[in-house]
């Protein structure tokens, strides 16, 4: 981590948390749950050691950055507010974009609400996923069923509990290691198949020393704020209607893994694979299936990953 520099810097009415390294063209990387900018680490110092300025927040909700207590202060509308003045606190017109799950989501709202500010988006594991007729929660339940992770987390306190009773160690080994195809379910009875003196081996490219930052991280903010992003899915659902139909027009790339729980969701392969993705990003340029490779696929490829972003945005 040596040379990454940290500082805060205040958004859109909080505080936010940046770790950044390097000078040149700017690089905004965003990370998913249940994650920080932490999860970035190979690519800051990879790619700024290659001319570019790499910055990666800890979203709103997470890490060192503050956690709004309200729900309807995670709507997608908040957290690109927050990116549109990071963006401008850095004195730059636009950046390229690196998103992984929950900042996927929040990159195609960003380039779908502010396409001026993104120069090109690398996308890790969520595709575009356009409005649909019924709400997200409902649509979920309906097709998944109520153990459907997402449906899980919707009410405020019960899977915080569960994550307490396993402990937040175990409970963060368990979803980085874990490699089983979507959708992603979390039975009642025990809800991350985490059983007594049974442990839990680390995937090699995950360390006990990462681990422990994030633990660290998670006990001293809780996960209430980064479960606030499934809790406003449907908020997000109402604020978007007047973008209903439409499509993003940024560059980008899409990068997964075959193994990955998103890929694997019923759905989701064929929209990437059919034309659906292109016909509502006909920017799109490529997309790229990593074989025999998971959810977190930055830190579990790295390398390959920080050649992909680099190859795409020598592009521009």
């Amino acid at each position: 981590m040596k040379g990454i520099q940290h500082r805060m810097v205040n958004v859109n009415g909080i505080t936010m948390h940046v770790a950044e390294k390097g000078q040149g063209p700017v690089i905004l990387f965003l990370h998913g749950f249940p994650e920080l900018w932490y999860t970035w680490r190979h690519q800051i110092l990879a790619l700024s050691s290659l001319g570019y300025r790499t910055i990666a927040p800890d979203l709103r909700g997470y890490g060192d950055t503050e956690a709004p207590p309200s729900i309807t202060s995670y709507s997608c509308m908040h957290i690109v507010g927050d990116l549109v003045a990071l963006v401008d606190s850095l004195g730059v017109d636009q950046v390229f974009l690196v998103a992984h799950d929950w900042g996927a989501i929040i990159g195609w709202y960003l380039c779908m609400f502010r396409p001026d500010r993104v120069k090109a988006f690398v996308c890790l594991s969520v595709p575009f996923m356009p409005r649909k007729p019924m709400k997200p929660v409902d649509s979920m339940r309906l097709f998944f069923g109520d153990d459907y992770y997402i449906c899980r987390f919707q009410e405020p306190g019960k899977i915080e509990a569960e994550i307490a009773h396993y402990g937040t160690s175990n409970v963060l080994k368990r979803i980085i290691s874990s490699r089983k195809p979507g959708p992603p379910c979390l039975p009642k009875d025990n809800a991350f198949g985490i059983e007594p003196d049974t442990p839990i081996a680390l995937p090699p490219w995950f360390s006990e020393e990462d681990l422990s930052y994030y633990t660290n991280k998670f006990n001293q903010k809780g996960f209430t704020g980064a479960l606030n992003y499934y809790r406003a899915l449907d908020l997000n659902w109402e604020s978007t209607a007047p973008w209903s139909g439409t499509q993003v027009k940024v560059a980008v790339k899409f990068i997964v893994g075959d193994l990955d729980s998103v890929y694997t969701t019923p759905g989701v392969k064929k929209y990437v694979e059919s034309g659906g993705f292109k016909g509502d990003v006909p920017l799109l340029d490529e997309v790229v299936v990593m074989e025999g490779v998971g959810h977190f696929i930055n830190q579990e490829k790295a390398d390959e990953i920080n050649s992909h972003i680099l190859d795409f945005i020598k592009k521009f």
